[in-house]
Formats: C-alpha cells, structure tokens, sequence
C-alpha cells in the first residue's frame, strides 16, 4: 500500500489506546519485540497456552452464572444446567448475603434472593448442593465481603458429606479490592479486608490444597470503565497485593501461587482481546519467575475463567446479545481460557431463564462439536497482527503497572479512591461516546430498530414469598441449634480478630454450629470497623 492511500485511511486506536495498522508483516512483529516471549504451548513464558496440547486433550469447563430466590429453588437450576451438559457450577449470591447480612435484617427488605440465592447458615449450602457430586462438578462462588464465611460453610458442608476437603477442587471469587473499584459489595475496610484473603489463602493452603480460595476479578473493574489492558495490569497489581500478604506470614510462593486463579471479561474487539490474554499469560508467568522467584510451573500459570463480558450486552435489540455471545465464546476459546462462563442474551434485562441458559451452553458446545476450536492449540499463533499486538498489549500492561507501583501501589491507590475515580471517569466518556455514536454499537447507535419493543424480554419474577421462606428457615435453624455452642464459636471469632490471629479456623467452627452470616460478621465489624467509601470528584 503506497504512502499516499495510507494517508486517506482513518486511523483507528482500540480501546487500550494502540494504533491499529492496516496491514502487519514480520518486521512488524520484530519491531514490537520478537518472538522471544512466545515459547512454546506448556512451557514458559506460556504465552501459547498452559498446557500442551490444552482442548485436544480436555475441552473448556462450561459454567453460567446462576442463582435465585432460596437454595431449593437453585439447586433445580443447578440440576437444570448439569443435565444440559454444564461442566462447571458458578454460584450467584443474593446482596445480603454478599455484604453479610441475614434475611431478617431489616436491610435485606426486598433484596432477599432477588439477585442470587440468599444463603444464611450452614443448612442453605447443604440444600443448595443436595445431590451434586462435588467431585465430578467443581462449584465456583462469586462472593467477596462474606467470601471467608462461604468457603467456611462449603469446606464444612463437603467435610459433612464425606468428601476429602484435601481433595476437593473449586473456587471462591474472594477479590475485595476489585469490589472497591467496581462491584461495591464491600463490608470491612481495606487493610482488614486484605488480611481476611490472606486468612483464607493461608487456611487453604493447609487444609484444602487444591481449593482455589482467590480468583483475581479484573472482570468487573472492566466492567466498571477499566481498558482491556487495564483490565488485565489491575488484577496483576491486585493478585501481587494478595501475594504479598501471605509471603509475608512466612509461606513460599509456590505453596500458593498454583491455585490463585483469574477471572476474565470479554466484550470488544476480538483480537484485541485474545491479544490482552496471549500477553497477560506471559506477562504473569514473569512476574511469578522473576519478581516473585517461583520454581514450580503451575505458579506462574494464569489460570482463569473467561467469557462474555455483561457490559458488552444491550437493552436494544436483545436478540443480537445471541450473536454477541457466540462471539464472545468464540474469542474465549481462542485465547486459551481454562473456564468459560457464558453470558446469557436476557442478562441485560434480567436473571436469565432456562431457554436462554441453555442457548449459552448449547453455544459453547458447538464450538467444541462443530467448530473445531478444540482440534489444535493457539490457532491463532504465528499471525502477524496477533504477534505483534501481544507483544505491545504486554508492553501496555507493564506500563501501567509500574505507573501504578509508582504512585503507591494499587492498595493505596484503592484506599484512597485513586483508581476508582479514573475508570469512572472512563466509563462515563465511554457512555458518551456510544451516545455520540463515536464508538459504534449495533441496535444502540447504528441500525437501530423503529420500534424497539418488538422483541421484549421476559422479565424473572421476584417472588416475594422467597423472603418468607428463607426467614421461616434461619428461625429453624436458630431454634434447632445448640445455642450455648454457637455463642461460644462466636466468641472464638472476634478473640481471634482481635488477637490477629487468622481467623478462619473460627469461622469454620462458627458454620459448623450453624451459626449465621449476619452473627459471624458482625463479630467482625466488632474489631474491624465498616469500610467507608472515600469521595472524590
């Protein structure tokens, strides 16, 4: 292409602000850094892939989010899923529960299963898992405030079935700091909140070794405004906070570092978003190797959940969020994710109903029975553009990182609502940028329909008997229980809170007495005090 028709091209940036060319060859790719981080499927810098021969040995895990109303009413979607071929459980939480409060709070009023399954104590996870073999399908929480008290209550629900908790695989979300950028669903402060996820990172790391007690969120802090490459830089700054605190106790990186796990977003351009995880994959097995000195390999893996992003979603023309989502799954089996969790086409609007769950796990399932996307690893691997993006993503994501690290680290900039402030302010330019139609979305702001409501969605009721239901439930429990041993565990809580000591040994006593998420966390906003969100305009 001559110089002078170049000139006539509209330059295009993506959204991690690089410049997209029009045409890639291999000097590009060298200009950019070589092939010197690329290596080979399995092996370090595992740019290609954590293991060998990755699909072509095990497909994906397929997992939706799912959860609503009581634990019996999610268990049968559960059972829904697992029928359909699910091979993976992600569980969705009411927010009560999420910020720790029981059903009878008079906070919970008109929350209670309305986004998740509300859980209280004990009993609700043994209904919610009542005939699931936790052994042939792991079961991935997403939870953080209350994250310790849930994993208390799974470990202890699986201990009472007869499961090797030595044994058993699964995952916790457990990011508070990602909660304080974007979700919100925060209970302690900053510093309390870290030293809880080291509690459980420790915990686990003894007593349920192959438990993933941490999955690194930078999924929601894209959701929040964050660029994909920040997106990617900011769960790295997070997961290296997190490290930190438990080296600090005395334990080895690779006593723990093989089961932190990373959960993804994927909405946008889809080589820019294989190239952000082709470059996140190297980028962390260096920072495991040479910041963090680890040996083993599995600690410098990026393992991670990766699927269609909610954000990517819209209210205009649902119907396209089908195309989208296939897309999406599309870019996920391209970038090597270990777990896909697919968005369902109503999760704009609504919890999605079991028609469209089900066209999300059907959708993964023609990628690994018809399209070919498990026959051979990295299919991408060699292009140009995709070589040289990756390298310059990389290059992105150290950038700001070490911007990050100067200015404090991501705990203070947290703490101090630094970060918070600066993806807002992206989200909201991103939003007037679909309005302008500067950023082109399809149905929203380039061939939109004359009359929108063609097509409505079917909204999930909100049951109000759900409410009842589960406060009749908790005051059995309370009745039924011993009362003198809960009280006992309780105190055990806050002595071990305020003594410093990790406190997830008592929590796990407290859940197996049945006592509740509302008593163990306020035994813990005794001595750690409520997180206050910090202003900033």
């Amino acid at each position: 292409m001559n110089d002078r028709a170049q000139s006539t091209l509209k330059i295009i940036t993506n959204e991690s602000g690089l410049e997209v060319k029009p045409l890639y060859t291999a000097a590009d790719v060298e200009e950019s850094g070589g092939t010197t981080m690329l290596g080979e499927p399995g092996e370090y810098p595992f740019t290609r892939g954590i293991h060998r021969e990755m699909y072509r040995k095990q497909p994906w895990t397929m997992r939706q989010y799912a959860g609503f109303g009581n634990p019996h009413d999610t268990n049968q979607r559960f059972k829904y899923l697992i029928a359909n071929g699910q091979t993976g459980l992600n569980v969705a939480f009411d927010l009560p529960t999420q910020i720790g409060l029981d059903s009878d709070d008079p906070l919970a009023a008109g929350e209670i299963g309305r986004v998740g399954m509300s859980i209280d104590t004990l009993r609700d996870f043994e209904v919610a898992f009542d005939g699931i073999d936790l052994d042939k399908i792991t079961v991935s929480m997403t939870i953080n405030g209350a994250a310790a008290i849930a994993i208390a209550m799974y470990l202890a629900m699986a201990e009472k079935r007869g499961y090797d908790v030595k044994k058993l695989r699964g995952t916790a979300q457990n990011d508070i700091l990602k909660e304080f950028i974007g979700r919100g669903t925060w209970i302690f402060p900053v510093e309390p909140s870290i030293k809880l996820v080291g509690d459980t990172i420790e915990y686990c790391a003894e007593h349920a070794p192959k438990y993933s007690p941490v999955s690194v969120c930078g999924y929601h802090i894209r959701e929040s405004g964050a660029t994909p490459a920040q997106e990617m830089a900011y769960a790295f700054c997070i997961a290296k906070a997190y490290a930190d605190e438990v080296i600090a106790r005395g334990l080895a990186v690779d006593e723990f570092a093989g089961r932190l796990s990373y959960n993804f977003n994927i909405f946008g351009n889809l080589f820019e978003q294989v190239c952000k995880f082709r470059a996140g994959r190297s980028l962390w097995a260096k920072i495991m190797k040479e910041e963090y000195k680890a040996e083993k390999p599995g600690s410098m893996w990026l393992r991670m959940i990766a699927a269609g992003g909610g954000g990517g979603l819209t209210f205009e023309q649902p119907e396209l969020n089908i195309v989208r989502g296939a897309y999406y799954a599309l870019i996920s089996a391209l970038s090597g994710t270990q777990t896909m969790a697919l968005c369902s086409y109503d999760e704009a609007y609504t919890i999605p109903t079991e028609y469209s769950a089900r066209i999300s796990l059907r959708t993964m399932q023609i990628l690994i029975e018809e399209m070919g996307m498990t026959e051979t690893v990295d299919p991408l691997g060699g292009s140009y553009y995709v070589e040289t993006m990756t390298n310059r993503m990389r290059d992105k994501m150290e950038e700001i990182i070490a911007e990050t690290d100067a200015q404090g680290g991501i705990v203070k900039l947290v703490s101090e609502g630094i970060i918070q402030a600066k993806v807002s302010a992206q989200a909201y330019q991103m939003q007037r940028d679909i309005e302008s139609g500067k950023f082109p979305k399809v149905g929203v702001n380039r061939y939109r329909n004359e009359h929108e409501d063609e097509h409505p969605v079917e909204f999930h009721p909100y049951n109000e008997d759900d409410a009842r239901v589960q406060v009749d439930g908790l005051n059995k429990v309370r009745a039924e229980r011993d009362s003198e041993h809960v009280a006992r565990t309780l105190a055990a809580v806050s002595e071990a809170a305020r003594a410093g000591a990790n406190v997830m040994p008592a929590i796990v006593e407290a859940v197996k007495a049945y006592a509740s998420v509302g008593e163990i966390t306020k035994e813990l906003v005794k001595v750690y005090g409520r997180y206050q969100e910090p202003i900033r305009f």
